[in-house]
């Protein structure tokens, strides 16, 4: 149930008579000046928001109150910084998956789908805002109030579909945690054995495990801005260094296919859906921010930042399968060779992974703690050890699935197909037609509605055949690693 929320600004969310008598309260509270100009400019302001109560408008973009709201040039760099991580770096994989002809068309596809379904998520965010007179939403409570608007079988569902999608959103964060410790190991592993230090990666995985823990106590995430600013600076850094080993290598097609292997397409279009993705971020980012409705559009923050994003994922993912062809590793940061330059960076972009790895923790162990566990324990006078041990299990877990399946391209590719597959595509059209059905009638409302069918069917495939096939990839890994026993 959407709650009304009052806010520092002295309105209430609820019927407009709450708002304006909140209004006339917070100008009557204050010394207002006697001057004849400054009685009008308030005068104009209650007659003005009288009226605008009265006939029920609500616009949720002048009712949100920031601490710190973001300009459109902040957002875009969070943008871009939530999409450049592990993902743009398996993209010479997904590459040598699709063909490089089929990789450049189908990520480009793929990254307008998902562009396309952001924009139908955040409009009706909005409009479900207005029609229950809130600021703003987080993801699963506007599946919630969009399904309890929809036709009867969803409205069935209304009350299940928070859990659902936190479901959905703590399996990619998780998975992402996971991502991100493969990562660490592997890369510092390499470097180990480039110096003849043989330690399996496991091992270097277990070495950061207290580390990773200590870490993600970090309650207040203000406390590593200081150092994400670090990590910041040096993952640009690693990867120019990584553009420049790419472009020294001759760029042969000899062993380049323009067409991969269809039975490895499933694989790519996961990998692809956890680069592009950023869809745990994108609704806080755009609650955030200064001029909100400066987010989509044409022009919008959302659609420029997401341009250039593609143009670089194609950029890497062509350039990268085209320098090094099959041998192209997991990440591309395995395959640019033991020159010292290349040590400085994989060590430079492990330190930035894990000075990261709390930043994706974080809206997993603040959903599993205050959703679920610390309404349980209310009564409970070891909170706060409970809630360090939540903090504990979660991060063990990560490492755990890491050590058991250490392949990062198999996990980003099954953790796209199996959860951003729901989130980025099958959810938003499902959402946009629950919160407009009253309005989908005729010939129009049929298309709308056939069109999100196509693009939820589309996402159930594509979830169910990545899903099975990242799998099988596993168990193959796992299968010939024992026969070599």
């Amino acid at each position: 149930m959407i709650m009304s929320e009052k806010h520092n600004h002295g309105f209430i969310d609820g019927d407009g008579t709450d708002s304006y008598n909140s209004f006339s309260a917070a100008i009557n509270s204050r010394e207002i000046s006697t001057h004849k100009e400054k009685s009008n400019t308030y005068s104009i302001a209650l007659n003005d928001l009288k009226k605008s109560a009265e006939v029920g408008d609500y616009d949720p973009y002048n009712y949100r109150d920031t601490e710190h709201p973001t300009t459109n040039k902040e957002t875009f760099l969070h943008l871009l910084k939530g999409s450049l991580g592990t993902g743009i770096l398996a993209m010479p994989l997904a590459f040598y998956h699709s063909g490089y002809v089929l990789g450049v068309v189908a990520t480009a596809l793929i990254g307008s789908l998902c562009m396309y379904c952001v924009h139908m998520l955040i409009n009706c965010e909005y409009e479900l805002c207005k029609r229950r007179k809130v600021p703003s939403m987080t993801y699963p409570t506007t599946a919630e109030c969009a399904f309890q608007d929809g036709p009867p079988i969803f409205q069935r569902i209304a009350p299940y579909s928070q859990h659902i999608i936190n479901v959905f959103l703590l399996i990619y964060q998780l998975g992402t945690g996971t991502v991100y410790t493969v990562f660490i190991g592997e890369n510092i592993h390499l470097v180990l054995k480039e110096n003849d230090i043989h330690i399996d990666a496991r091992w270097v995985m277990l070495i950061f495990l207290l580390p990773l823990i200590l870490i993600n106590y970090v309650k207040n995430l203000k406390f590593l801005a200081p150092v994400s600013s670090f990590a910041n600076i040096v993952t640009m850094i690693s990867f120019g260094i990584i553009v420049y080993f790419m472009v020294q290598q001759d760029i042969v097609w000899e062993n380049r296919e323009p067409f991969g292997s269809y039975k490895n397409y499933p694989l790519f279009f996961g990998t692809v859906l956890f680069a592009l993705e950023a869809i745990g971020v994108i609704m806080p980012l755009e609650n955030e921010m200064k001029t909100p409705k400066s987010f989509l559009g044409i022009y919008g923050v959302f659609n420029s930042a997401m341009t250039v994003i593609v143009i670089l994922y194609i950029g890497i993912g062509l350039y990268g399968y085209l320098a090094y062809g099959p041998d192209v590793g997991g990440s591309i940061s395995y395959t640019i060779g033991n020159e010292i330059p290349a040590q400085v960076c994989k060590v430079m972009l492990s330190l930035a992974i894990y000075t990261s790895h709390p930043l994706q923790m974080y809206p997993a162990i603040d959903t599993v703690w205050k959703q679920y566990l610390q309404p349980k324990l209310e009564k409970s006078s070891h909170q706060t050890f409970y809630e360090y041990a939540t903090r504990t299990f979660m991060v063990f877990f990560c490492f755990c699935l890491a050590a058991a399946v250490p392949y990062i391209d198999l996990f980003i590719s099954l953790f796209g197909a199996l959860s951003l597959s729901a989130l980025g595509l099958a959810f938003p059209a499902l959402i946009y037609i629950s919160t407009h059905w009253d309005s989908l009638k005729g010939v129009r409302g049929t298309m709308i509605i056939v069109r999100n069918i196509v693009i939820f069917c589309f996402a159930i495939v594509g979830l169910l055949i990545g899903t099975c096939t990242s799998l099988e990839k596993i168990i193959e890994k796992f299968s010939m690693k024992n026969s070599t026993l």
